[in-house]
């Protein structure tokens, strides 16, 4: 079996003293298998065919992308799966926030009983806490914003008649009603795959990660010329293209002199208003595989969404790129990613296409080509954010199109 290199993700066939505490996790995130625990495996630093079903069932629970690998996104995942609520006490702690399953089951609860309008991100945060003061006001319980037994005994007892309910999101469901006029003085971050390092697919090549980062690269510098053209304030999250004395890697690629954030976590911190852009492009076994899609934040079995603004971009600039290129409509869905998670409201993920669908890959290093899918992101959020009933056709809107609105609404 292969040896790993240190603190690389686990996969099946590696052998690695870490897979004994994978184990256990699984387990106590809820895999059924009585014979997957550590004291049940005949070496449970192994890998196996039984780890690697219980990490690909936990991926499919969780919504993220079920290939058996853990990880960044799994691995956290997995972190915030190790509580249910009531396994411990809850509180507010400034410098390390609570995180974890427990948390979101908490925030779900409030949301439901009408206490917290926030985004149910598992964070233990100022707003959460305000919410449980406020449950515990109307409990008769003292107010000291800790979820402790007595906390949880009065929660118990008034969720039996909670009913469901979209609570968590009026807040958002409020801004999206809200928008308009929208692209002109709004910032908008544009993120090519080297800015979030998503994990490569299964089976890709070493060249994948190079053409997807110079592809997503070209595009997101196309869509900030774009958007400024109509007045938006765009954000560039590339590390590569942050760095003065960096090589811009891949055949697309080039120098900016536009602005440019290194970190993704830093630009939603430091803009946390905007609207959220994602961009990656995929790769398949099969060479069949083509098409776009677009996901948001949501619940995967039931499409739920988490997050109206991000729903909303998604479908729209879905709706765009399919219009524009021709490319196979593969559907806008609800994923818990955490870089959806994160942002909350405002993101979109957007997949260009597949780079082992040899047609496919062909227009995706077409410069005409590129031009359509930043076009398409551009009219999308335009759509999205105007709502007023007009004639223009799917597909059809145009840069003169979006500053003509704009002369004739801000003149």
């Amino acid at each position: 079996m292969p040896h790993p290199t240190p603190g690389a993700a686990l996969r099946h066939g590696m052998t690695d003293r870490r897979v004994a505490g994978l184990r256990e996790r699984l387990v106590r995130a809820g895999a059924d298998d009585a014979a997957l625990s550590p004291d049940a495996a005949t070496d449970p630093t192994v890998f196996d065919q039984r780890v690697d079903g219980a990490v690909r069932g936990f991926q499919q629970r969780k919504g993220l992308i079920v290939d058996g690998v853990v990880g960044p996104d799994t691995e956290s995942a997995l972190n915030d799966a190790q509580y249910a609520l009531g396994d411990r006490p809850l509180s507010h702690q400034r410098d390390t926030p609570m995180h974890g399953d427990d948390v979101e089951e908490l925030q779900n609860n409030l949301s439901l009983l009408g206490f917290y309008y926030g985004h149910l991100d598992g964070t233990f945060a100022r707003q959460t806490e305000y919410a449980v003061k406020e449950l515990q006001s109307s409990l008769g319980v003292p107010e000291d914003g800790v979820v402790g037994l007595d906390t949880l005994t009065g929660l118990a007892r008034v969720s039996k008649k909670i009913t469901t309910s979209k609570a968590f999101s009026l807040r958002d469901h409020r801004r999206l009603q809200s928008l308009h006029e929208a692209l002109r003085g709004r910032e908008v971050i544009l993120v090519p795959s080297s800015g979030t390092s998503p994990t490569e697919p299964h089976g890709a090549p070493d060249s994948f990660g190079p053409e997807q980062d110079a592809i997503t690269r070209d595009v997101a510098l196309r869509a900030h010329d774009l958007l400024s053209t109509v007045g938006a304030v765009p954000v560039l999250v590339d590390p590569v293209l942050a760095d003065p004395e960096a090589e811009t890697a891949g055949q697309h690629g080039e120098a900016t002199d536009r602005p440019c954030l290194s970190s993704y976590a830093d630009a939603i911190t430091a803009h946390p208003g905007a609207l959220v852009l994602c961009l990656q492009c995929d790769w398949n076994t099969s060479p069949q595989a083509q098409g776009v899609a677009t996901f948001y934040w949501g619940d995967p079995v039931t499409g739920q969404s988490y997050a109206p603004i991000g729903h909303a971009a998604s479908d729209m600039v879905l709706r765009e790129l399919v219009a524009r290129t021709g490319a196979q409509d593969l559907g806008s869905h609800a994923r818990q990613w955490s870089g959806l998670r994160t942002t909350g409201a405002a993101a979109a993920w957007v997949d260009l296409g597949y780079l082992s669908h040899e047609a496919e890959a062909a227009k995706l290093h077409d410069s005409t080509y590129r031009a359509r899918l930043a076009e398409a992101l551009l009219c999308g959020l335009q759509r999205m954010l105007v709502r007023t009933p007009e004639s223009t056709a799917t597909g059809t809107m145009s840069l003169a199109d979006i500053q003509a609105y704009y002369r004739e609404n801000h003149s």
